[in-house]
């Protein structure tokens, strides 16, 4: 971190613990039936108690479903509080208040939310071709962003958040929260410690086999321009009528969204990038096909990928194979599998299987072929370079480690943002992780809609070559 950008941050400390001292009667929202999940740095089940100067009041904008989920799992933790929220669809704002409490302030207008002095940090949930935008008017306004992943819909757009990040001093998490996670963390301890050898290769997959994990939302019949702000949904982009599928399963259309490897891909990237130390590949191949979901979306539900990645003080060079497949019928599931040259790591779910073999020092011999006399030299020869030893203990070939029942790494994340916000802790993901996990995963989407041209990408410099 510059020394500028230390100073911003202090600055923005400071106005903030300014800013919640003045704040006497602002609602404490939380949700029904909460419960009194804790950082699990503390014992479990120890109770938090902050003062009301200490919370962080929380605007949420894009209140679909991922955004009333991160403010579900945001209001586990006693550091926070909802009190506004904004959303393009009446009925999302009057849910809002079913679920949070009549009072919060709602609004179809991002920026009435951000000019309020009693917002704190913001939770956006907007598809992807808003993320940019509002996420730099919001650390304009001295709110610091919680930013559902990816980071931008383009590569080009992310460079400006992380000026607005560096510039302003206000802490920005990206919602990939595997960066949060224990069991990456577990991996990641793992890894440094050499307990696969030395890394060559390393695959990850994310598929699925139903309707709603191929996108298909729920739609209203209800939902009309009356109740839609569809002019503002659709931003900068040509007039079209309006279209309740583009407005609901937005991920399915390049206009708004990042295809599966913008919504997949960037989380697999993110938690292998945290468990090496890695700022990225440097060549990028990928392909794949409309499959299955012939809906009238123009996002693949196939996508493989293959990355190269250059050797770094943390990682020698290795080979990364990424999937997605929306039609999966062996019934769907996410692993990354690390592989070295004394054995496995698989991360699945919180789960982290470690797989452990050596290949024997003796080779072994192929001398079935050979004349007796040849073969005989040989066997002189195997045994004076390879001496019968003793036997040796047989050590465990697995193990298996596992998060406790209950665990949320979403849960993580946020306490991770409070005390960015509150105390100046470092993020677990800014607006450069999240720039290197999500660029890979943009230029995978160029290369497949390029007919698998491969794409050279520098990592230092996180842009295309």
């Amino acid at each position: 971190m510059s020394d500028s950008m230390r100073h911003d941050r202090k600055s923005f400390l400071k106005k903030l613990g300014a800013a919640s001292a003045l704040i006497t009667g602002a609602p404490l929202i939380m949700s029904q039936g909460r419960s009194q999940a804790m950082p699990l740095s503390r014992p479990k089940g120890a109770p938090v108690h902050l003062s009301a100067n200490d919370r962080v009041n929380l605007g949420l904008i894009g209140a679909g479903g991922m955004g009333q989920g991160n403010i579900n799992t945001a209001l586990n933790y006693d550091g926070f509080r909802l009190v506004a929220a904004c959303d393009l669809y009446d009925s999302r704002l009057e849910r809002c208040r079913e679920r949070y409490g009549r009072d919060i302030f709602i609004t179809r207008d991002y920026r009435e939310l951000l000019d309020r002095s009693d917002v704190d940090a913001v939770v956006i949930g907007t598809s992807d071709h808003w993320h940019d935008q509002i996420a730099i008017e919001a650390m304009e306004k001295g709110k610091a962003v919680y930013l559902e992943k990816p980071i931008t819909q383009h590569v080009d757009e992310a460079y400006n958040v992380i000026d607005a990040e560096e510039r302003t001093g206000v802490p920005l998490i990206v919602g990939s929260q595997r960066t949060s996670h224990i069991a990456y963390e577990k991996a990641r301890d793992l890894y440094r410690a050499g307990e696969i050898g030395t890394l060559n290769f390393v695959e990850g997959y994310w598929d699925r086999f139903s309707a709603q994990g191929a996108w298909q939302y729920s739609i209203p019949p209800s939902a009309s321009e009356a109740n839609i702000d569809w002019k503002t949904y659709r931003k900068d982009l040509p007039s079209i009528p309006f279209d309740a599928k583009h407005f609901f399963r937005w991920r399915n259309y390049d206009d708004y969204g990042t295809g599966v490897a913008g919504d997949l891909f960037v989380h697999l990237f993110s938690g292998m990038h945290m468990i090496l130390d890695s700022a990225g590949p440097e060549q990028i191949y990928a392909t794949g096909g409309l499959r299955y979901w012939h809906d009238g979306r123009d996002a693949e539900d196939m996508v493989l990928g293959l990355f190269d990645y250059p050797e770094t003080d943390s990682h020698p060079a290795f080979n990364l194979a990424l999937r997605v497949n929306f039609a999966d019928g062996s019934g769907g599931g996410s692993m990354i599998r690390l592989v070295g040259t004394e054995g496995e790591m698989q991360i699945r779910g919180s789960s982290v299987i470690l797989r452990r073999s050596k290949m024997p020092e003796a080779p072994g011999m192929s001398i079935s072929s050979f004349s007796e006399d040849v073969r005989e030299e040989y066997q002189t020869y195997y045994r004076e370079m390879y001496p019968e030893t003793r036997a040796s203990m047989i050590e465990p070939t697995e193990l298996i480690f596992r998060a406790p029942d209950g665990y949320s790494d979403r849960y993580d994340h946020f306490v991770n943002f409070y005390k960015a916000i509150r105390n100046g802790e470092p993020l677990l993901q800014n607006s450069t992780f999240g720039l290197r996990a999500a660029g890979p995963a943009l230029m995978a989407n160029r290369s497949l809609k390029e007919g698998g041209q491969v794409i050279r990408w520098d990592p230092s410099a996180m842009r295309a070559v």
